[in-house]
This record gives C-alpha cells, structure tokens and sequence, in this order.
C-alpha cells in the first residue's frame, strides 16, 4: 500500500533532493541573480581569452572557449531568473547545463589534444563554471516568471 507524503515530508524531501549539503551546511549561497551576471561576464571573458591570454591559433582551443562563451550567454538570456530575457529554460535546466558545459570546457584540451599547447585557462574556468552551478539556488527570488503566470493553449 502507498500512502502519500505529508506536506512536511514532501518540502523535507524537496530540500534535500535540491540543496547541496557538505558537512551538514547548505551551501546554496550565490542567488540566481548574481549567477546570471556572472555568466554574462564569464561568458565574454572565454569570448575574449584566446586574444587577450595570446592562445589563438585558430584551432579548438580558439574555438572551444569562444562557442562555449558564446552558449552560456545565449542560454542566460533565455533561463527564468531576473537577469533573463526570455525566461524559457528552467533555472534547474540552466543549472544542469552548467554542469556539462564546466565539465566540457574543462576536459576539452585534451578531448581535442592541445593540451600541450595551452590547458590553465580552460580548465580553470571549467572548475569554476562547476563551483558556481553548485553553489547557486535553484530558485529565483524575484524577476521571474512563475508557473502559474504562463498560459498554455487558448484563453476562453
């Protein structure tokens, strides 16, 4: 037999599932709004790197930062938070994708073997597109559009 979870049960569950925890403290400290400006600015910096740290030499490891750049400043316009422009894609969805994309960016010298060449810079911001993801909440506080305020279909 299944008994349905108590609402105190059910927000208990939903906290643990979304925050992370080390050592017993949620570490969910950066707000959705910060994480937004800050993927502006990280975005155009790894637009930038390849000319201002002197690694162009018109291969991956030009192309890599300046694509990835150039995705986390699309996606920002279109996540739900307060620093979005059309609030489309899901903060928990936008987050998600931070992930893969830290985890690309930072492992792409040597998916694309020019990790000879140049590694640091890609790596580096790899590392702190993870950290940012991991410490940001999943919730915005204000500036987004809620579920409730989204007509699907035709209005009678």
């Amino acid at each position: 037999m299944h008994f349905p979870a108590t609402r105190q049960k059910q927000k208990r569950r939903k906290t643990i599932q979304v925050g992370t925890k080390i050592g017993g403290i949620k570490m969910k400290v950066l707000s959705t709004r910060t994480h937004g400006i800050m993927d502006y600015l990280v975005g155009l910096l790894l637009i930038a790197a390849p000319f201002i740290l002197d690694f162009d030499r018109g291969g991956a490891e030009t192309w890599v930062p300046i694509i990835v750049g150039a995705v986390i400043i699309l996606q920002a316009l279109m996540t739900n938070f307060e620093v979005g422009l059309f609030k489309t894609i899901p903060m928990n969805m936008h987050l998600t994708m931070d992930y893969l994309i830290g985890i690309f960016l930072a492992i792409s010298p040597w998916i694309f073997n020019f990790h000879e060449y140049v590694y640091l810079p890609h790596l580096v911001v790899g590392i702190m597109i993870l950290i940012e993801a991991a410490i940001t909440r999943v919730v915005p506080t204000h500036g987004a559009i809620s579920n409730r305020t989204i007509h699907h279909g035709h209005s009678h």
